[in-house]
């Protein structure tokens, strides 16, 4: 369907209340209030209140804490956790927990998710119906006015989407891993490239979905398909996908996959915040991602897009870990140290700063609070041996800086030459044949919602049968020849690195489209636990060549070309490369599954049915060059709480 953009809402009908049910000590909820939208879709919302003295539902105005989600309104949270419960909480034992706190607490399923009414398009609809739903939300007598949001993940995505409308009553935002701040350069797309994330969520959010939920011979048909299989297929084409029981789903993710212009189709509330920057909500946010998470880019765009209001207060918190993992220390198999949760060191929990975040901003209290500030874990500085569960020490600890970037950050180049080396520039040409039939297989890195095909994570950059596309287990990747590996001597002293990673390369290929990669590794020297070292990933990128005119302008690589400058951006990092470390850079053109594999032919997006070698050229010199921040002095260790 095509989405609406307007913020003026149209409500067709008032909405009553449901009965009100018990729902714990001193709460009640009025489950599957029905909220209409403006083109008569209607929403299934939960509301909790506190209960009166006779029993009924309290009638004095509170504050509202609201989150929106494709997850179930009823469900679990699979992150409402900490370290010390480390049971997730239910929607509904939380709203209790929030409701004791003085909050009215609403929960709603998103369009066509669960008990909401309507068609499922990722994304595209959630500002107008968020926009909606706060218009509803503020002519109801239990409200003061005041709104709060929070969400992890698409529950943050819709957060940041709504907000574009400026809609009444919203007073703060706790954004946890998402936001689009621009959809086609990170979290859908990347460098020109699909992120397959998209692919595998769409295939197992399918089996959730109405028409699943219906029929149980189309659940059956779903669950019957391989995706392994699959993703050996790519791309996928209408009727021709795991998806194809399900039109709907099928249908958006091949729109994604297939359009690859950034136009008005990109340009939309839902999927490009950037858009909305100068005239967003002028309201306390807090934006929270991690290292190994797929929004680290659209985290700190949105951050710095905003930032320098004095009456827009942000907070910005960068952990270590996966997708919404806070509470936990340990990501692929590397252990980031006691240290690496939220918990007991940002605050006692996730939780807890939410509490105080909430009683400032909705409530006016005055409680101690770590907001306004850039809370960074800077990874490394461990002992580099094996633990006894088997992982990486790699270790890590929290720092408090004043800005991101951070201020006292000085800047770094290095080069790749011909001896495969990094250093200062040296012209040399150095080329490879990259063959789609056989791309780089994606072992670790920045993802999530990739299973079963693939985790997210720290790895060791050797083959392992527990990555897909890995037919040789116990080779590195850098003995594939099309993988060039340049890196630096033993580093004679701690390198901390803490900023954007950017890659500027000149290149050349005979194909009319293919990709280059850059990948970003700490490397331990040898030891007893690791005789062959440790190659651990800390961050890549990806660019499409088709767009290095531009990402409104894909044209294909003319026979005569010759060389032309790219510029990938692998997400931002902080990390410690600790003395006799190496810093590496790998240079390839694939990385899949997490980026869709480009077939070298220059076919429009996702349409490829065979493909081609391309031979690729890097020409090195002072044109190609790795940019890196770096903290001379490291921050002090921030203080615990």
């Amino acid at each position: 369907m095509t989405p609406m953009t307007t913020s003026e809402p149209v409500v067709t009908d008032m909405v009553s209340l449901t009965p009100a049910e018990h729902a714990g000590p001193g709460v009640v909820v009025h489950r599957n209030v029905m909220v209409a939208m403006r083109d008569g879709v209607r929403l299934a919302t939960d509301v909790y209140r506190p209960v009166a003295a006779d029993g009924s539902p309290d009638a004095t105005p509170r504050p509202v804490i609201f989150e929106r989600t494709p997850y179930d309104k009823a469900g679990t949270p699979r992150t409402e956790l900490s370290v010390a419960s480390p049971t997730p909480q239910t929607r509904q034992e939380l709203a209790v927990r929030l409701v004791a706190e003085g909050y009215v607490v609403i929960w709603q399923d998103c369009r066509g998710r669960y008990a909401s009414e309507g068609n499922f398009t990722k994304y595209l609809n959630e500002a107008e119906d968020g926009y909606d739903s706060m218009v509803w939300i503020d002519g109801q007598a239990f409200g003061n006015g005041r709104v709060g949001t929070m969400g992890l993940s698409y529950d943050a995505h819709v957060q940041m989407a709504l907000a574009c409308l400026n809609p009444p009553g919203l007073a703060c935002m706790a954004v946890d891993s998402g936001g689009f701040s621009n959809a086609f350069t990170c979290g859908i797309r990347q460098g020109g490239a699909l992120e397959m994330k998209q692919a595998t969520w769409a295939y197992n959010r399918a089996m959730e979905a109405p028409l699943a939920a219906a029929d149980p011979a189309i659940l059956k048909a779903i669950q019957s398909e391989s995706l392994a299989d699959w993703m050996t297929r790519t791309p996928w084409t209408r009727g021709r996908s795991p998806v194809r029981w399900d039109p709907d789903y099928e249908g958006y993710l091949l729109d994604q996959w297939q359009h690859g212009t950034f136009d008005a189709f990109w340009k939309k509330t839902g999927i490009w915040a950037a858009g909305y920057y100068e005239t967003f909500p002028k309201i306390p946010i807090v934006f929270m991602s991690s290292w190994y998470d797929v929004y680290v880019q659209t985290t700190l765009e949105n951050y710095m897009g905003l930032k320098g209001l004095a009456d827009r207060p942000l907070t910005l918190i960068m952990g270590p870990w996966t997708h919404g993992n806070r509470s936990r220390r340990v990501f692929g198999d590397v252990d980031f140290g006691p240290n690496a949760t939220l918990d007991g060191q940002v605050d006692q929990d996730w939780l807890t700063f939410r509490l105080k975040f909430f009683a400032r901003w909705l409530k006016d209290e005055h409680v101690s609070l770590r907001d306004e500030r850039v809370h960074l874990f800077a990874m490394g500085g461990g002992s580099g041996r094996r633990t006894a569960e088997g992982h990486l020490d790699h270790g890590g600890q929290w720092i408090e800086v004043a800005d991101w970037p951070v201020p006292e950050a000085e800047p770094l180049h290095l080069h790749p030459r011909p001896d495969m080396t990094l250093g200062a520039p040296q012209d040399g040409v150095l080329s490879y044949t990259y063959d789609p039939v056989d791309p780089v297989p994606t072992i670790g890195g920045a993802l999530t919602s990739g299973e079963p095909i693939f985790e997210g994570g720290a790895f060791d950059q050797t083959e392992d049968a527990r990555f897909f596309g890995c037919t040789t287990p116990g080779l590195p990747l850098i003995a594939r020849r099309d993988v060039l590996s340049f890196e630096t001597p033993p580093l004679e002293d701690d390198l901390l690195i803490a900023g954007p990673v950017t890659m500027r390369l000149r290149v050349s290929t005979d194909a009319p489209d293919t990709d280059f990669t850059a990948k970003l590794v700490d490397v331990y020297p040898p030891s007893e636990d690791y005789p062959r070292g440790y190659a651990m990933i800390i961050t890549d990128g990806i660019f499409r060549v088709r767009y290095r005119k531009g990402y409104d302008r894909p044209e294909p690589v003319a026979p005569d070309e010759g060389a032309f400058d790219i510029t990938i951006t692998p997400f931002a990092t902080v990390n410690l490369f600790a003395k006799g470390h190496r810093l590496r850079l790998d240079i390839s053109s694939s990385n899949f599954p997490k980026y869709d594999i480009n077939f070298n032919t220059g076919d429009p997006e996702g349409t490829a049915r065979g493909g081609r070698p391309a031979r690729n050229t890097l020409h090195l010199g002072q044109d190609s060059v790795l940019e890196l921040s770096v903290l001379p002095s490291p921050p002090a260790p921030a203080t615990n709480r």
